[in-house]
């Protein structure tokens, strides 16, 4: 008897319970809210400016550094590339192509 149950139960656990399982995930993720146009305008907005507060803060510590030698930079010390064109020279890493 035991020789039929446990096979039973492993193919009915692999073909119902775990497609069951899988198509309950999926119709989850489907109904999760999407980012609208809208969220993307802000999310777009909030980058150019946080981008253009960076570029201010590595401005005013250049300033700094450069009136006082024993100045040391604190958030904006790590220089990446790009940084040192103006900020409309500069192209975007950030983009949202893709999103639904």
């Amino acid at each position: 008897m035991e020789d039929v149950i446990v096979p039973l139960i492993a193919i009915t656990s692999i073909f119902i319970g775990l497609p069951w399982v899988i198509f309950h995930y999926i119709t989850k993720w489907k109904q999760a809210p999407k980012i609208t146009d809208e969220d993307e305008k802000l999310l777009d907005e909030m980058y150019n400016l946080a981008r253009r507060l960076e570029d201010r803060l590595n401005t005013v510590e250049r300033i700094v550094a450069a009136d006082n030698p024993d100045f040391r930079t604190g958030l904006g010390a790590e220089i990446r590339p790009g940084l040192d064109r103006p900020a409309m020279d500069r192209q975007s890493d950030y983009r949202l192509e893709g999103r639904m």
